[in-house]
């Protein structure tokens, strides 16, 4: 092979129009960096208790076993609905479903700040995980509904940039809401439930007037922008299905699917098992609360 075939691809990209890059460029602007605000909310709501339980632990009698399995117990209730949750976005339409489920994860939040023991401490938690079931992967079918393949790449990974950033900004705030203990009679540990589940509430109204379900429903695009994209994605879609349409039990059974779930199962694991329990380990090192939350973030 001359060097001349090794530089040129042998299929070429056909050029991007203008109307290609100015659709892209506003749908990105609009989308992503208030998806990327509400995963974080999101994500610091999901392991902010890493950081109560440095007081909350003690406070309530729980055993390190007992905060494990409560803490762990979120993502059983989560892995049950998250399915059927996804089901019911396409149904009812991303904006009300992502809405709902970020007002409710909210209020289950804050209300982490009242338990009293062991069982009320799992309960909560179970409905935490059955609240915020959906989301995650909603905004992954959502980002489909208005980018096209070529661009879904870069899209997801710069909406997952969210989970470090939860840990960098969430950590040290975390940290220093402990040493609200005593105000207003209230623990530090409840003070930090009750602020970090604030922001989801105020996202969720934002989103419910914010977001719009699909394409075809933008008025903030113009015209020829939006003739473009919904053009675009519904070719790709017959393309898609013209190759094969998959029912939700065959896709949940598909041999790619359950090996790509088993990768992200030993993913998840060792992130959050980590998140769970790096604070308890960084304060036996004989730091104070609001620098457990320093060191912790980086």
């Amino acid at each position: 092979m001359a060097p001349a075939d090794l530089a040129v691809p042998a299929n070429p990209p056909a050029k991007r129009s203008s109307v290609e890059d100015r659709t892209i460029a506003k749908v990105s602007a609009r989308l992503v960096p208030f998806l990327i605000v509400c995963f974080l909310a999101a994500y610091l709501d999901r392991v902010n208790v890493s950081f109560a339980a440095l007081t909350m632990n003690a406070d309530l009698g729980l055993s390190a076993a007992a905060y494990g399995f409560g803490a762990g117990i979120f993502f059983l209730a989560y892995f049950v609905f998250e399915v059927p949750s996804n089901l019911l976005l396409a149904r009812f339409g991303a904006r009300r479903w992502i809405a709902r489920i970020m007002f409710s994860w909210g209020i289950i939040s804050g209300a982490t700040a009242f338990v009293g023991g062991a069982t009320s401490f799992y309960l909560v938690r179970v409905l935490l995980g059955i609240a915020e079931s959906g989301f995650f992967p909603g905004i992954i079918f959502f980002l489909t509904l208005w980018f096209p393949a070529v661009y879904r790449a870069r899209i997801i990974g710069s909406f997952m940039a969210a989970i470090p950033l939860a840990t960098v900004i969430g950590a040290p705030v975390s940290g220093l809401l402990l040493g609200l203990d005593g105000f207003m009679g209230l623990k530090g540990w409840q003070w930090l439930f009750i602020t970090e589940a604030l922001p989801s509430l105020v996202l969720a109204v934002v989103a419910f007037f914010y977001l719009t379900d699909g394409p075809s429903d933008a008025t903030w695009l113009e015209p020829d922008e939006r003739a473009w994209l919904v053009n675009r994605l519904a070719q790709e879609k017959r393309l898609r299905e013209a190759r094969r349409e998959f029912s939700v039990t065959q896709a949940l059974m598909n041999p790619k699917v359950l090996a790509l779930s088993l990768v992200y199962f030993g993913m998840v694991a060792s992130n959050y098992g980590l998140s769970f329990f790096l604070p308890q380990i960084i304060k036996a090192f004989g730091l104070s609360n609001a620098m457990t939350g320093v060191v912790s973030a980086p």
